[in-house]
């Protein structure tokens, strides 16, 4: 592919996306791409205050007028499930972008471990509860985040909740390699049920953003910040793997998507390779059926066509 940037993206007046963790970063990033080609965007975020402020200021960076919050907080279903129940017609775009990052150990509102709970199973139960809004688009396409650190990531079914033994970095890798899992296994569930659902995902290498905050001891947090702010690309940059899979023509179900300078750190987007086991279907089923059983989203509709 060609050298991509935000401007590349093509009309997208009137298209519905939805941007979960969209107050700032990745998100509002992704957002402004978005918004300045056409798409009518929802700001999915935790805190409304935050939330109006984002929507302000896409408004204002992307000169359009279709832009507009609405509370989400991936840990807790309940809000989860507002969420889904108050979204009218079709959507054509999700983008399950939010996430939290090496955080001390502590717990959703359902009790789940939260680097897992917020980042897998929150956009598990939302998406599954978007499938009629998905469903009544043309084409519509989900975009799930992941990150390098799933190259780490290993999933313990005998621990899902890290309730033996808390290592932060270790349950932030198995929340991203459970995204792609979750990407690999809605792709594989939409064919099979012979729907045009585009399910992909894209990293954001190393981008400069504000994930980090509240994952660290102070002393640590300066560290990490400093590598970060040498290593890194801006997060507009970071977006761009996100854009990419979002809005471009030849991205296949399936795909997924990061930087392409050295280690996937920074650089244009181009199609990246997760590691092999990710593409592992037993595990991906089993995670799977897992995730139905913690949040009671059962994807009814996404049956093989019979």
């Amino acid at each position: 592919m060609s050298e991509f940037t935000a401007d590349a993206i093509g009309d997208l007046t009137g298209k519905r996306a939805i941007i979960t963790g969209a107050n700032s970063g990745l998100g509002l990033q992704t957002a402004v791409g978005l918004a300045r080609k056409g798409a009518h965007v929802v700001l999915a975020c935790r805190s409304e205050q935050r939330g109006r402020d984002a929507e302000q200021r896409v408004r204002s960076l992307s000169g359009s007028e279709h832009v507009h919050m609405r509370v989400l907080d991936l840990a807790n279903l309940a809000s989860v499930r507002d969420f889904a129940a108050g979204t009218e017609g079709p959507l054509d775009l999700l983008v399950n972008n939010a996430g939290v990052m090496a955080t001390p150990r502590s717990t959703t509102a359902d009790g789940f471990e939260l680097q897992f709970g917020t980042n897998h199973l929150g956009h598990f139960a939302l998406t599954g509860l978007l499938l009629r809004n998905l469903h009544a688009a043309t084409s519509a396409r989900v975009v799930t985040l992941s990150s390098l650190a799933h190259k780490r990531g290993r999933l313990d079914f005998g621990d899902l909740q890290s309730e033996r033994g808390y290592r932060r970095w270790g349950a932030y890798g198995q929340s991203k390699i459970a995204n792609l899992y979750f990407m690999v296994e809605l792709d594989r569930r939409a064919r099979a049920a012979g729907w045009d659902l585009v399910s992909v995902a894209a990293h954001p290498g190393l981008a400069n953003t504000n994930l980090t905050a509240g994952m660290q001891t102070p002393a640590m947090l300066d560290v990490f910040s400093g590598f970060v702010r040498l290593m890194s690309q801006s997060d507009a940059a970071g977006a761009l793997p996100t854009l990419y899979a979002a809005t471009a023509p030849d991205v296949r179900g399936g795909d997924y998507y990061g930087p392409s300078g050295p280690g996937e750190t920074r650089g244009a987007p181009r199609l990246v390779a997760p590691v092999a086991r990710v593409l592992d279907r037993d595990i991906a089923v089993r995670l799977w059926n897992r995730s139905v059983e913690l949040t009671g989203v059962d994807y009814a509709s996404l049956q093989p066509a019979g």
